[in-house]
């Protein structure tokens, strides 16, 4: 009975949880979330505190402005339209806000970003013969190059575990993912194991990161428990292989989005960055892990 009440409080949170970060430019009110629960508007509130470790308006608020800090570095809002996205009516209350969560004004914020990311990485993008489309190469100081193409990707349903917290210390929920899979026959040759990264480790405080360990199944499939199931998003996405181990990812993370994007002439799409992991980390020397990184476009 403890089991299975506690199953099903977590996939009530992980639906919930799962709804906020799809809906973020909604009307997000404490009643309606809690009937995607089935609890009460007061139980709900406790429940989710009590689960997620912060109130359901101070989430909602610091994935607002998380979203915003975001935009503002990749030069996709000015600071009033950010004011607004965040769902803030004034600029100076959206200051404010900005402020005590980053410790600068938004401004400041994006410049200070900005410049770090480029002073980090030097270097020159070319363009790739014609037969390689949509491509562009990076060629930064001293790193080798890397290919970033652009592929339409269809929707994929996937069974996951959400991990909260850094995300080099993710293993945990990909132990309790395969656990539960694998003794049920869904890890296939033909499978791919996902993470989905929804915050950046610049912006996000490192114990409020999002990450879900996926693994992709057939469309009859269900979640129990810990174990939930979502469909991640189709459509474009600039691909590119990072080749080393996963502690380095955020530096190719910083490649794409800090050369490749501004060049490129594209904008991003509010849906979060994911990574299918091509080889097994139990039987791979950490040099020689390949990881594609999804990078969403419009």
């Amino acid at each position: 009975m403890k089991n299975t009440t506690k199953n099903l409080y977590h996939e009530r949170m992980l639906a919930v949880l799962l709804h906020i970060q799809s809906h973020l430019d909604e009307d997000l009110t404490l009643e309606s979330l809690a009937e995607i629960t089935f609890f009460s508007p007061v139980h709900f509130h406790r429940i989710f505190k009590g689960m997620v470790g912060e109130t359901v308006v101070e989430h909602i608020r610091r994935i607002r402005l998380e979203r915003a800090a975001m935009r503002l570095v990749c030069s996709q809002s000015n600071v009033t339209d950010a004011s607004f996205d965040a769902g803030y009516e004034t600029v100076e209350s959206f200051s404010r806000a900005f402020r005590k969560m980053f410790g600068c004004p938004p401004s400041k914020y994006r410049e200070k970003h900005w410049e770090a990311m480029h002073k980090k990485l030097p270097g020159a993008v070319h363009y790739l013969p014609k037969d390689a489309r949509n491509g562009l190469n990076i060629t930064p100081t001293g790193e080798t190059e890397m290919e970033v193409r652009i592929e339409t990707v269809s929707p994929v349903k996937v069974v996951f575990v959400r991990h909260i917290g850094p995300y080099e210390k993710c293993e945990t929920a990909w132990n309790t993912l395969c656990g539960w899979a694998c003794p049920k026959g869904l890890c296939q040759m033909e499978s791919k194991f996902i993470g989905v990264c929804y915050d950046d480790p610049q912006v996000t405080p490192p114990e409020k990161i999002r990450y879900d360990a996926c693994l992709t199944v057939d469309e009859n499939i269900e979640g129990e428990g810990e174990v939930g199931t979502q469909t991640l998003s189709g459509g474009n996405y600039a691909i590119m292989t990072h080749k080393g181990p996963y502690t380095t990812l955020e530096k190719s993370y910083a490649q794409i989005m800090g050369q490749w994007l501004p060049q490129s002439g594209k904008q991003l799409r509010d849906a979060p960055c994911f990574e299918i992991y091509l080889n097994d980390p139990k039987e791979t020397k950490p040099e020689e892990l390949l990881t594609d990184l999804y990078i969403p476009l419009n």
